[in-house]
């Protein structure tokens, strides 16, 4: 499978100057609603995750979520697994199972994200489900930004990487895209573009 060919096809890797979350600028920006808006695209991405999960040997019940990103690429791997979808929502400091979403002790959850980046909004999501007593047994996304190592990645996890070292992440593939402070940008150099946000915050 060729992720980054996927993500073209659906105009969901952009080429440009782009205001990321942290603050910093990068001309490529990951899209993935726009691969996920296919549900044929979707069930081949999570079909091939779900595959990976289970050449892997993990034993899971439930697939959670952050949303509102992950809530389509979570539900498409549950369905791949054959598993129960759940998600959190934000929260002051943090996430929250709510909307009627019960939690069984030890019971054995993948926290899944369309694309993870450092992992702060996955780590936000394992933490709600850890507190309420389910067991995080991997983390999942279609794509990794290249942070945190996947398994079966080539990377090594940098310092930025907030997801713990002995929960495994899964992903398609690794995206390592340069990114800039915006004082060093050299797409600002000249003023000739200005950094759009193109997410859901944008």
């Amino acid at each position: 499978m060729n992720l980054e060919e996927i993500y073209r096809e659906a105009e969901a890797l952009l080429d440009g100057h782009f205001l990321l979350a942290s603050g910093n600028h990068s001309g490529r920006y990951l899209q993935s609603a726009k691969v996920l808006e296919y549900p044929k695209k979707a069930a081949l991405l999570t079909d091939a995750l779900a595959t990976m999960i289970r050449n892997a040997g993990i034993q899971v019940d439930t697939v959670c979520a952050p949303a509102l990103g992950g809530v389509l690429a979570g539900y498409e791997l549950a369905r791949s697994l054959e598993v129960r979808s759940i998600f959190v929502e934000k929260k002051e400091g943090g996430m929250a199972l709510r909307r009627g979403f019960e939690i069984t002790p030890g019971e054995k959850i993948i926290i899944c994200e369309d694309i993870v980046t450092t992992g702060g909004s996955a780590l936000k999501a394992a933490k709600a489900i850890e507190a309420l007593g389910g067991e995080v047994v991997a983390f999942a996304s279609l794509a990794n930004r290249g942070f945190c190592k996947r398994a079966g990645g080539a990377n090594d996890a940098k310092p930025e990487c907030a997801l713990p070292e002995r929960i495994p992440l899964f992903a398609l593939d690794d995206f390592t895209f340069e990114m800039y402070a915006p004082e060093a940008c050299p797409l600002c150099k000249g003023g000739a573009t200005k950094a759009i946000k193109p997410g859901s915050k944008g």
